[in-house]
């Protein structure tokens, strides 16, 4: 997935073209390609060989984009990082990687001496050339490793569905760390585009940002911001790519009326794109798709598990760490993504994640990371973690906690999940019961909770 041969490709054709803007300063593609050489002299200076995973936990999304290119000329599998995460739960998240080198500062801008030039870069389809969190890792950490085909030759088609080409600016809103924006910038590269990197969300940025944006990649929820600042701003913005959660119709709608064509889509951090509905009418197969939504028997309504197979797939996860990713042996995979029966032909129409994952705006949030942080803190015989509607977000996380009648501490947990959790894994709502109802097998019974939770029941009490 990491991009230096066409970045080295668009320095010689197009060395003075912005590449990438970000919130401290640019670079051209000309400085752009210094900056990657320089910076893999710098990691082969530290020992760095082929085939290594290296951890980047860079503040600057621009540099965050230098370490990633340098990895990929040392022929090594980039991993970014959240610079934000506290020490103690790097330290937990990096012991349980098999990371041969953290980078924590930006790379040399000058080839090191102490180490001869990695070799040419000779890029092959199968190189495990990239990797990315996915969206709820926690102590258990679940870095996805993808090989180099595996999104690479996903850009020419989206291109050819929204039109972006080198002539475009890219308007990339949320932080790299990000599977969806960690592409968005780097297909912007690959295009020879330039990518507008803010590194984190920040709305009182964008009317700047839009007097030059041509295109925006994002989540849904930022949408309504975007076209806000649109019409205070003006600017030449015509598409706008929206993955990560299901889109309103009226924000779609809105977007038209301002000139500005949606193009959204469904996939995972694991899948990739599986289905994109770039007119309104619906989801359709990403090109290379296959779908099927196979039987589950847990499902419910009617409703059947959706399984792809296609050349965008990921290769798993790093160090053979547990989680939602499932295959068979006909190459089919599946995250446990719910939807109605599908034929050939008909829309895909999505219901949500089987396992209980909660869509924090475009972030899927695993129950069972955060339960398992909650566990440890004081006062906490059990938890249940589920969604709660939000206006904005979609959903936010909603603990319950069972107390067995002891006191617990608000303050105790919320620090628990600020050391062991991101942010959109903290629970925004948090609740206390005596006892949690249980299944006959002894487990908490996830959706009686959500549903006692919904209905108001006295015995599950807000947490002041």
């Amino acid at each position: 997935m990491p991009v230096a041969a066409q970045v080295l490709r668009h320095a010689q054709a197009t060395p003075a073209r912005l590449a990438v803007q970000g919130p401290h300063g640019g670079l051209d593609y000309a400085a752009l390609a210094r900056r990657a050489r320089a910076g893999a002299h710098h990691l082969a200076a530290r020992g760095t060989r082929p085939g290594t995973l290296v951890a980047i936990s860079l503040a600057d999304p621009v540099e965050q984009l230098v370490a990633v290119l340098a990895a990929d000329l040392a022929r090594a599998t980039p991993l970014l990082c959240d610079p934000a995460w506290p020490a103690g739960r790097r330290a937990r998240i990096m012991a349980a990687l098999p990371a041969a080198l953290h980078v924590a500062e930006p790379l040399a801008a000058a080839p090191s001496a102490r180490a001869a030039a990695p070799a040419e870069i000779a890029p092959r389809p199968d190189d495990l050339a990239w990797a990315n969190f996915s969206s709820g890792s926690t102590g258990r950490p679940r870095a996805v490793i993808r090989t180099r085909a595996s999104w690479l030759g996903s850009f020419p088609h989206l291109n050819a569905i929204t039109g972006i080409g080198p002539g475009d600016v890219l308007l990339v809103p949320g932080p790299l760390v990000s599977s969806l924006y960690g592409f968005a910038a780097v297909h912007a590269l690959a295009t020879g585009a330039t990518a507008l990197v803010l590194g984190r969300w920040s709305p009182g940025t964008l009317p700047d940002l839009l007097r030059t944006a041509t295109a925006v990649h994002l989540v849904p929820n930022h949408l309504p911001a975007v076209l806000d600042a649109l019409a205070e701003a003006g600017g030449p913005l015509r598409v706008a790519i929206a993955g990560g959660a299901h889109l309103p119709a009226e924000t779609r709608a809105r977007a038209e009326a301002a000139g500005v064509r949606v193009v959204a889509y469904y996939g995972a951090t694991e899948l990739s794109f599986v289905a994109v509905d770039a007119d309104g009418t619906g989801l359709r197969p990403f090109p290379g798709v296959e779908i099927e939504v196979r039987p589950h028997p847990e499902a419910g309504h009617g409703l059947g598990e959706v399984w792809v197979r296609s050349p965008w797939l990921s290769a798993g996860y790093a160090g053979g760490a547990p989680g939602p990713l499932r295959a068979d042996a006909g190459g089919w995979m599946t995250v446990g993504d719910l939807a109605e029966p599908y034929r050939a032909g008909e829309p895909l129409r999505v219901r949500g994640r089987g396992d209980g994952a909660i869509q924090v705006g475009g972030a899927t949030v695993v129950p069972e990371d955060v339960e398992a942080v909650l566990r440890r803190a004081p006062g906490v015989r059990d938890v249940v973690v589920v969604g709660a509607p939000h206006p904005r977000l979609g959903a936010v996380v909603a603990a319950v906690i069972e107390t067995g009648g002891g006191p617990v501490r608000r303050a105790a947990l919320e620090a628990a999940a600020r050391d062991g959790l991101d942010p959109a894994q903290r629970p925004r709502r948090w609740y206390v019961t005596p006892a949690l109802p249980r299944t006959p097998t002894g487990k908490p019974a996830r959706a009686l909770v959500a549903s006692r939770l919904a209905d108001g029941d006295p015995a599950i009490e807000p947490l002041a």
